[in-house]
């Protein structure tokens, strides 16, 4: 399979160039649910967008099957975010570069603000999008990016831009109204994995993850139990499961805790690494977020 996986590879790096234009529309690929929804909202209608993942993909363990290597071969731009989230497609991208416009949206941070990580690969956590600020500079860049790739349709891509960047403003006010009811004191998240960081350090929370970074490693029996001691310690009301991460790991800390005799509640499940189903409310990043908060808050109170 890997070596089919690889053939196709090679058949795209050195067909792009050569590929035959089959209408004006700018063709989009994009690779996480989060940054799907962003480029819809800057490219509207002027572009066609297709999404490698989908509601509930883990990221951290995606592998591209055949018909996502056809939609790398006839987009034109592809967007990713980088910092090596994408772990298992970096490789396809990386061969890329040189025949397809590839952007991997985590590169253009200022990397003085990402949060060093000595358990993964980039050395930085990839769970950007947690800080809207950084999201607006992905807005920044994709918007850059279009209307280099399409400057008939600049304007129009400029004026979405506007449009989410403003949402992206309300949600901050929202967010931080809505965080400001929980006392500080119980301020502490605890989750699958560690995807919250950014979250945390933005609003002022105090995350611990019962796995690391990537969930492609497993949470041991000692990662458990010294997550249950820290429950104890610190009186936390509600933990949380995720919906890209099974649920056994943070039902196990559940049981861990009870085996001590005391308790703590699941609050609810949290989306990290994907999106909700397309057409709710979680299937959009603003109702994502919203969502998240609104669950925290009202678990931890």
């Amino acid at each position: 399979m890997k070596k089919s996986f690889l053939m196709l590879l090679a058949i795209i790096v050195l067909s792009c160039n050569n590929a035959e234009k089959k209408s004006d529309t700018l063709k989009v690929v994009t690779t996480t649910t989060m940054i799907t929804d962003l480029v819809k909202n800057i490219g509207g209608d002027a572009i066609e967008i297709k999404g490698l993942m989908g509601a509930g993909v883990d990221p951290h363990l995606f592998k591209a099957s055949e018909g996502d290597v056809s939609k790398l071969y006839n987009a034109d731009v592809i967007f990713y975010n980088g910092l090596h989230l994408e772990g298992k497609l970096v490789e396809v991208f990386e061969k890329m570069k040189a025949a397809k416009t590839t952007i991997a949206l985590g590169e253009f941070l200022p990397k003085e603000q990402l949060i060093g990580s000595d358990y993964f690969a980039s050395n930085y956590d990839p769970h950007v999008w947690f800080n809207i600020q950084f999201f607006t500079l992905f807005a920044a860049e994709v918007t850059k990016t279009l209307s280099q790739k399409d400057p008939k349709n600049a304007v129009v891509f400029a004026e979405n831009e506007k449009v989410y960047l403003q949402k992206l403003e309300d949600l901050e006010a929202l967010v931080k109204a809505k965080i400001e009811t929980l006392p500080k004191e119980k301020r502490i998240l605890v989750t699958a994995h560690d995807a919250f960081n950014y979250f945390g350090d933005a609003y002022d929370f105090k995350v611990v993850g019962l796995q690391g970074l990537s969930t492609a490693t497993e949470a041991g029996v000692k990662d458990v139990q010294r997550l249950s001691s820290f429950i104890i310690k610190n009186k936390v009301k509600a933990i949380f499961v995720e919906s890209s991460v099974p649920r056994r790991t943070i039902e196990a800390l559940q049981e861990a805790v009870k085996s001590k005799d005391h308790d703590v509640v699941i609050g609810g499940s949290l989306f990290s690494d994907a999106l909700g189903s397309e057409g709710t409310q979680e299937g959009t990043y603003l109702g994502m977020f919203a969502y998240n908060v609104n669950t925290i808050v009202d678990a931890l109170k």
